[in-house]
């Protein structure tokens, strides 16, 4: 998929994310975009998943299962959208869920397994959409969300985080 939502047809919050999505075909960026993520990311030591930049803030560990939720609720999103599922979709709360989660205790290799593991799928399910699925549109978090949109916030937002890993965690 070469497309890219129209700006003006998104939610704001989401349009720094669908800034940083490069032209090109979706679905080889995203799996490109694990690969050199895994690479980045599993170089780290343990003691290195565990760096906050500040005490408020989440561990790189907690970052990587931010990312794997994320991209589950998106996903199902994507899904329910494509599908013709007309019902709105719930928002979610970031915080919480990683709050509620049990990425401090995982080992990075463990999180890093499960970001691959949920990206596989999204890639399965993106290559399975037939050409008009890419078209429809639904309501998530009271909000108009499309296929293709949810597909290029799910590009987006590790852009965004793995620029946050650079700028404030220092991460190369």
């Amino acid at each position: 998929m070469d497309k890219r939502p129209d700006p003006a047809t998104v939610p704001t919050y989401q349009i720094p994310y669908l800034n940083r999505v490069p032209e090109g075909d979706l679905i080889a960026h995203l799996a490109e975009q694990k690969e050199r993520t895994l690479e980045r990311l599993g170089a780290l030591s343990e003691e290195q998943a565990d760096h906050r930049y500040a005490p408020e803030k989440w561990s790189v560990r907690q970052m990587v299962g931010h990312l794997a939720d994320t991209e589950r609720i998106l996903s199902f999103r994507l899904l329910s959208i494509a599908r013709g599922d007309r019902a709105p979709l719930p928002g979610f709360e970031e915080d919480a869920y990683v709050a509620a989660a049990p990425f401090e205790s995982w080992t990075l290799p463990q999180a890093l397994a499960d970001y691959a593991a949920v990206r596989e799928a999204t890639l399965s399910l993106l290559r399975g959409l037939a050409p008009g699925d890419w078209e429809r549109e639904g309501t998530a978090n009271g909000l108009p969300h499309g296929v293709l949109q949810l597909g290029c916030v799910i590009a987006g937002h590790e852009l965004h985080h793995l620029h946050v890993l650079t700028e404030r965690y220092g991460i190369a």
